[in-house]
């Protein structure tokens, strides 16, 4: 099943911690010195939010797939929405291994579709801007 994905950027991180905790009444699944997420199960989505962003507000959208059948599903659509597509591959990014793509809307909206393969101990890699 999929997961719809948001990503804010954030002034101030703790303040924004404290703030989604007791609106969503859970503590955030990853927390690190520049981000949070939460891995929300009602509503499905994960949420994160980064001091690392210049703009403050909506960074991005995206759609979290579980499996590379639903991935593969995904890019299909992508690639028909006759969107600007972006195919990023195999990256690192928030603290996470991914394969993805990116795709702009007709309003400069980034949505990202991406398969989580593992966790990562750094933010981003280095030649990777990461939700840029």
């Amino acid at each position: 099943m999929k997961r719809l994905h948001i990503s804010l950027g954030v002034k101030d991180l703790k303040q924004s911690i404290r703030f989604y905790t007791e609106l969503f009444g859970e503590t955030p699944t990853v927390t690190k010195p520049e981000y949070a997420k939460w891995m929300l199960e009602d509503p499905r989505v994960n949420f994160s939010i980064s001091s690392e962003y210049e703009t403050k507000g909506v960074g991005h959208l995206g759609i979290q797939a579980e499996t590379e059948d639903e991935l593969r599903e995904i890019y299909n659509r992508i690639r028909n929405s006759q969107g600007e597509v972006f195919e990023e591959g195999h990256t690192t990014c928030c603290y996470a291994k991914s394969e993805k793509s990116w795709v702009t809307d007709p309003n400069g909206v980034s949505w990202e579709a991406f398969l989580t393969t593992g966790a990562s101990q750094t933010y981003r890699n280095e030649e990777t801007a990461c939700c840029a």
